[in-house]
């Protein structure tokens, strides 16, 4: 795995990729946001800084439009198997996605889908589309306890020996959610801790608020010969108690530290709240384009100040 990889022969035709944008488009357009008469003056004031702070950025606009009270979560097609860097894929199911690092030791899976019918038929088919061997996943990591996050988790590990990972409090969560996924309790994440192999380290941090124990990785990619750093937010849907919200913003604060210190020039995202599925068309049609998933370290950091901002807003409603 230390050659670099080729980029998948799945490349949409024109008109299906017009098609698939245009879905997807559609399925984002079915957001409906608070109107701004309902919204606090306070509240509306910090939701307002962050669509100037957005600008005319896609990447922004869509976050703040996934972060404003009342949003309905998109359901686009899900889209074929895609390399997003020389060492990222993304397997999707459309509404959420896994990405799987590669090192020269095997495979890092950052997510496992719902299901596992769904870990089956995208993450292993979705790996063998793009040349890649499941049998190679050692690692899955569990950004949160939902079920959307680790429904997949326990097929990965029963068939292939993956070991799996979670926060102590998220596995409590999975635990009593009653999903009849829940895998098997295995590796607690630290927070801080750093996952290696192959040389690939992963940094992993808590980032409570969405869930007590959500994890927020930042990791080592590469494309076109170049070195990069990429983070991945682990659970975007807000809480709704002020202090559950003030929790999230700490989490936001404490993140935004490690990727200055990190500098982090990627965003990823396992939703589609950041205009990620759009982009990876982009970068499917035209794989020798710049990377539309390089966004460089200030807008890395507009992205998080967008969210916090946002989120200032809810806590502006909440305590009002």
């Amino acid at each position: 795995m230390t050659s670099p990889l080729p980029h998948p022969a799945t490349a949409l035709s024109r008109r299906r990729f017009t098609r698939l944008a245009a879905l997807a488009l559609t399925a984002g357009a079915t957001t409906t946001a608070t109107p701004a008469n309902a919204a606090t003056p306070d509240a509306q004031a910090y939701y307002d800084r962050a669509r100037t702070l957005a600008g005319d950025d896609q990447v922004l606009l869509t976050l703040v439009k996934a972060l404003t009270p009342g949003a309905v979560v998109p359901r686009p097609p899900a889209p074929e198997p895609l390399m997003l860097f020389d060492n990222v894929a993304m397997l999707s199911v459309g509404w959420v996605s896994a990405m799987a690092v590669l090192t020269d030791d095997g495979i890092v899976l950052i997510d496992a889908l719902p299901s596992p019918e769904e870990a089956e038929d995208t993450v292993v088919a979705g790996l063998r589309t793009l040349g890649l061997d499941p049998r190679t996943i050692k690692y899955v990591i569990v950004t949160h306890g939902h079920d959307d996050h680790f429904g997949g988790a326990r097929h990965l590990a029963d068939q292939y020996g993956a070991r799996v990972l979670m926060t102590g409090a998220d596995w409590d969560l999975a635990a009593d959610s009653g999903s009849p996924h829940t895998p098997t309790r295995d590796l607690d994440i630290t927070d801080g801790q750093r996952l290696t192999l192959g040389g690939t380290t992963i940094h992993l941090h808590h980032t409570p608020g969405h869930t007590a124990g959500t994890v927020s990785p930042i990791f080592p990619v590469h494309t076109a010969g170049r070195h990069h750093t990429a983070m991945l937010w682990g659970g975007t849907n807000p809480p709704t108690t002020p202090a559950a919200l003030r929790t999230y913003l700490s989490s936001i604060r404490t993140f935004r530290t490690h990727m200055h210190r990190a500098h982090t020039d990627v965003e990823l995202s396992n939703h589609p709240v950041d205009d990620g599925l759009q982009r990876a068309e982009e970068l499917r049609a035209n794989p020798d384009g710049p990377n539309p998933f390089l966004l460089g370290t200030r807008r890395t950091q507009r992205y998080m100040q967008v969210m916090t901002l946002m989120l200032r807003g809810r806590l502006a409603s909440a305590t009002t």
